[in-house]
């Protein structure tokens, strides 16, 4: 015996809205695979305009210091906080 699960059929047709846009979604089960001629482009005109000098990555701790200093700002210093209930 096996550990592997058999594969299951594929339920969802996969179809391109620019190709195909009389579609009829009531009917059946489509999922949207743009193809390569009609591919919506990735990057737009604001993206340049925007700057960003946090690094984000997944192995930042949660709550780290970007999201400290914005917590500081709205919520109020937390260690003068804790400074004072002593």
């Amino acid at each position: 015996m096996s550990d592997i699960p058999a594969e299951t059929p594929r339920i969802a047709r996969a179809y391109c809205p620019a190709c195909e846009p009389d579609a009829d979604t009531l009917q059946e089960i489509l999922e949207t695979q743009w193809c390569n001629v009609h591919m919506p482009i990735r990057e737009g005109a604001d993206d340049a305009r925007v700057f960003s000098d946090a690094m984000l990555t997944g192995s930042a701790e949660a709550g780290g210091d970007e999201n400290r200093r914005w917590c500081d700002i709205i919520h109020g210093d937390s260690h003068n906080r804790r400074r004072a209930r002593r």
